[in-house]
Order: C-alpha cells, then sequence, then structure tokens
C-alpha cells in the first residue's frame, strides 16, 4: 500500500511540476530576464568585464528550468506521499482527502511560508556573492526550525485536545507555533542586500511568484494526490482514544 501511495505521489507531484513550470516560465522568468539586464548594467557601469556565460540563458528558462522543477516536485510528491501514509489516522479522522489537505496546508505553512517571511526569494543581482553561503545556512536554519516546531506543536495538541477539546487543543498549539517562529524569526540574523536601485515592483513580484510556485505545488499535492488515495485506502478509526472520549 505504502508503494502504491509513494507512486501516486511522486506522479501528482510530476503533474504540479508542469503546472509550476508554466506559471514560472510565464510570469518567473520575464523578471529574472529584467534583473540581470540590471546586473549586466551595473558591471558595466563599474567597468568590470562581462562574465563568460556558460550556459545559455534559453536552456536555463527552458529545459533547465523545466528539469530543475520536474525534480524538485517529484521528490516532494514522494515525500509528501509517505508522511501522508504514516500520519493518516493518527493525527485526526479526517478521511483521506481531508488528511492530505491539512498535511498540504501545514506543509506549506512550514517549509515555504514561514522561512520566506524571515528569508524572501531574490532575483539575480539581489544578494552579495561573498554571503551565499551564511544565508543558504540561516535559510536552512529557518526551515528546521519552522518543521521542528511544527512537530511539537502537533503533538502538544494532541495532548491538549484530551482535555480541552480538539478545537481549543489546536488553537493553543497554533498559537504556541507562531510563538516560537517568531522567537526563532527574531534571534535569527537579517539580511538585507537588495542594490539601492534595483526595482522595488520586480523584487515584489519576483517574490510573490516565488510563493505562487510553492502555492501551485502543495494546493495539487492536497487536493489531487487526496482525491487519489481516498479511491485506494478504507476509512480508518481514528487512533487518539483519549480524544475520542474528549
Amino acid at each position: 500500500m505504502v508503494g502504491r501511495l509513494l507512486l501516486r505521489g511522486m506522479i501528482v507531484g510530476a503533474l504540479a511540476g508542469i503546472l509550476i513550470f508554466a506559471f514560472a516560465h510565464t510570469f518567473g522568468e520575464p523578471l529574472v530576464d529584467w534583473a540581470i539586464g540590471f546586473e549586466e548594467k551595473a558591471a558595466q557601469a563599474a567597468g568590470e568585464a562581462p562574465e563568460p556565460e556558460i550556459v545559455s540563458r534559453a536552456t536555463q528558462a527552458g529545459i533547465g528550468l523545466f528539469t530543475g522543477i520536474m525534480v524538485y516536485s517529484t521528490a516532494v510528491g514522494g515525500l509528501f506521499a509517505l508522511v501522508f501514509s504514516f500520519v493518516y489516522g493518527r493525527i485526526s479522522p479526517l478521511g483521506a482527502r481531508g488528511t492530505a489537505a491539512l498535511l498540504a496546508i501545514a506543509a506549506f505553512v512550514t517549509i515555504s511560508l514561514v522561512p520566506d517571511i524571515k528569508y524572501p526569494a531574490n532575483p539575480p543581482a539581489v544578494g552579495n556573492p561573498d554571503t551565499i553561503g551564511a544565508r543558504t545556512e540561516l535559510f536552512f536554519i529557518m526551515i528546521v526550525a519552522s518543521i521542528v516546531g511544527m512537530i511539537v506543536a502537533v503533538g502538544f495538541g494532541r495532548r491538549l485536545a484530551a482535555r480541552y477539546g480538539s478545537w481549543n487543543g489546536a488553537i493553543i498549539a497554533g498559537i504556541g507555533y507562531m510563538v516560537f517562529v517568531a522567537l526563532i524569526q527574531y534571534l535569527l540574523p537579517p539580511i538585507n542586500e537588495v542594490p539601492e536601485q534595483f526595482s522595488a515592483v520586480v523584487l515584489w513580484r519576483f517574490r510573490l511568484t516565488s510563493l505562487g510556485m510553492h502555492v501551485i505545488l502543495w494546493t495539487t499535492l492536497g487536493l489531487a494526490f487526496g482525491a487519489w488515495a481516498e479511491r485506494e485506502l478504507p476509512q480508518v478509526r481514528y487512533r487518539n482514544a483519549a480524544l475520542r472520549r474528549a
């Protein structure tokens, strides 16, 4: 059963990848072209020699972008299916569709939205090449902290649900997660390396487009995978006996 769910998750992930590529190619690549042009003009103004183009821009925006997105989304789809297989019937009394939707929302908030609030995506020409290593480390630290906080919040919420009811338990756990995330974001150093002349509109649109790609991924997984899994899985009894008595 897990193997079949894994395959279905990867297929749905690939479907999401096709949708993401169409979205990114239509709305994201023009912004990348603008940012590259800005970077080239800044280099010319500073008297710097143009860097050799190892991979053509057409390849980057075409097959390169498509390959990267497909590999990432297919892998995430498989991981989503594995996590779904573990949590189904354990964290809520919802069926396959409801569990997949709840898991997708939690994943979007934890892996995409929360880290992006602290360290949003940047187009070319934004960011110092000398700090890319430190910026990458901070971004992944934020992701790990967010995931750990969500796992703890879910476990804490289940305990609270046995005493205060599922709704109140979820609210208290959610508030605890937000407080924890806010503390981590406060403690981690800010990064602001946007050039003074860089268009704020382009930067804002690029970040929205980047977040939109994640919205497409998790929405497709939550809805399409849930609908497909529902046809394969029987309804299971919720395994939190303490919560059933609440």
